[in-house]
């Protein structure tokens, strides 16, 4: 089943924007992130997010399967 991704147009301190569900409790507000698709998997989304901010990562909350750094 695929689900709805969005990043963070806001970077983290270390430079990376996070990329979430929009059931996630660090959910950005609507000003501070941009929808990247539907996807089946959450590697899938992240290599989408890439496309637009090379150092994006998953969200350790939401997506811990695609949080790396």
């Amino acid at each position: 089943m695929q689900s709805m991704y969005y990043v963070s147009t806001i970077p983290q301190g270390n430079g990376d924007h996070e990329v979430h569900i929009s059931s996630c409790p660090f959910f950005p507000k609507p000003a501070h992130r941009t929808y990247i698709g539907a996807f089946n998997t959450c590697h899938e989304a992240v290599k989408a997010a890439r496309s637009i901010y090379p150092r994006a990562d998953g969200c350790k909350s939401c997506l811990p399967a695609c949080h790396t750094r």
